[in-house]
């Protein structure tokens, strides 16, 4: 081998053992190094309503301070909003510096809270070694539901995965049960749209009680979850800080802007056109032709969530007693000029009877139901009972 050829080699040799070093570095983490949990409060926005949870390992010896954030998901990406519809989004996890996530919540005014978990180092290098391997780009993406699996699951998911054998997730710290239905209610104010739209689009599926594992879908739920574990018959958490504190927010809710005022406004204007025709000997057709298509076109879409993706709580929805879709048919025989009165008279029947099946289903506790759609439903039975009079 000349001079040359003999340089070359030393020079591979050094930057493959660099490259070695490097990536050693990279894998493994100190004795001193700390993993915990991060858990975070509310925000405004609907998608931070429930709370955010993440992964933080800080490796004093390697200057490690990073997070794995398993609540990543991209507004640019392709078919983005056609994706979240089927049920078919992709979220990810990333790794980001731990003063850039805390920003980000200072930022917004919510607390954030950390458990320092009690691991021993080769526990430790167990968790570390698999979220180093679950972010990379060909296994950083997992299919998003907001019951089963998100941010707040990911966390009991990684840790069952890495070193669960050695882990008991005790489940005597809850003393109910309660609803997937009841524990979105937590986080939600009652008469916002947002509680309402949860409630017309869900169904069924989520007024079932949820194990003591299925409440950290929620991230309080993963704390105190996380509290009341063990591993190796030790606390699995050695210790509890609050690194930003709560911001008490003052939300006034304007009542004008709610769907209880405009649920009963809807009512008051029917009640009152009601009685406008039946003074008057009319039949105001306009106002039923407006609520055979906005409850046909809700109940047309209940439809497509229940059968046309892969929503796993969209599901049995007993709004659909209310929201029919075949209310889109039944507003062509409105004005439709052969007499079709007799086929009114029985669709109006027929309605009016799925609208008494609905508090039952409401107190049997099948599904539960908004406050909202009392006056909506009301409504309804005022103008299903006017063609029936007027149709028999």
């Amino acid at each position: 081998m000349n001079l040359k050829n003999y340089i070359k080699a030393i020079v591979f040799i050094l930057l493959l053992a660099n490259a070695s070093l490097a990536y050693s570095q990279n894998s493994s983490i100190s004795n001193n190094a700390q993993i915990s949990v991060l858990t975070c409060g509310s925000g405004d926005e609907l998608y931070s309503t429930f709370g955010h949870s993440a992964i933080r390992v800080w490796d004093p010896v390697t200057r490690t301070d990073k997070v794995y954030n398993y609540g990543i998901f991209d507004f640019n990406a392709p078919n983005f909003y056609l994706n979240f519809v089927k049920g078919k989004l992709l979220f990810k996890v990333n790794k980001q510096d731990f003063s850039r996530f805390l920003y980000e919540y200072q930022y917004e005014k919510r607390w954030v809270k950390e458990q320092v978990l009690n691991l021993n180092t080769e526990q430790k290098q167990q968790l570390f070694n698999y979220l180093e391997k679950n972010v990379k780009p060909e296994n950083r993406d997992y299919l998003y539901d907001y019951l089963y699996n998100n941010c707040a699951t990911k966390i009991i998911e990684v840790l069952n995965i890495s070193i669960g054998k050695d882990i008991t997730f005790n489940e005597d710290h809850l003393e109910k049960n309660f609803t997937f239905r009841e524990l979105l209610d937590q986080k939600l104010k009652t008469n916002t749209w947002s509680s309402f739209g949860i409630d017309l689009a869900l169904g069924s599926k989520i007024d079932k009680q949820a194990t003591i594992l299925q409440h950290t879908f929620l991230p309080d739920y993963v704390w105190s979850q996380l509290n009341n574990s063990t591993i190796k018959n030790a606390p699995l958490v050695l210790s509890n800080r609050t690194i930003l504190k709560e911001h008490k927010k003052v939300n006034s809710i304007n009542f004008l802007g709610t769907p209880m005022f405009w649920s009963f406004l809807l009512l008051a204007f029917v009640a009152f056109i009601t009685y406008t025709d039946y003074k008057n000997q009319l039949w105001s057709k306009w106002i039923d032709a407006f609520l055979f298509f906005v409850t046909g076109l809700i109940g047309l879409i209940l439809t497509l969530l229940w059968f046309a993706t892969d929503h796993t709580a969209t599901a049995n929805n007993f709004n659909l007693l209310w929201a029919m879709p075949v209310n889109l048919v039944a507003l062509l025989l409105l004005f439709n000029k052969q007499n079709k009165k007799a086929k009114l008279h029985i669709y109006s029947i027929i309605s009016l009877i799925l609208l008494l099946v609905v508090p039952v289903v409401q107190l049997t506790g099948v599904q539960k139901f908004h406050p909202a759609f009392i006056p909506i439903l009301l409504s309804l039975a005022i103008r299903y009972a006017f063609i029936w009079q007027k149709a028999k």
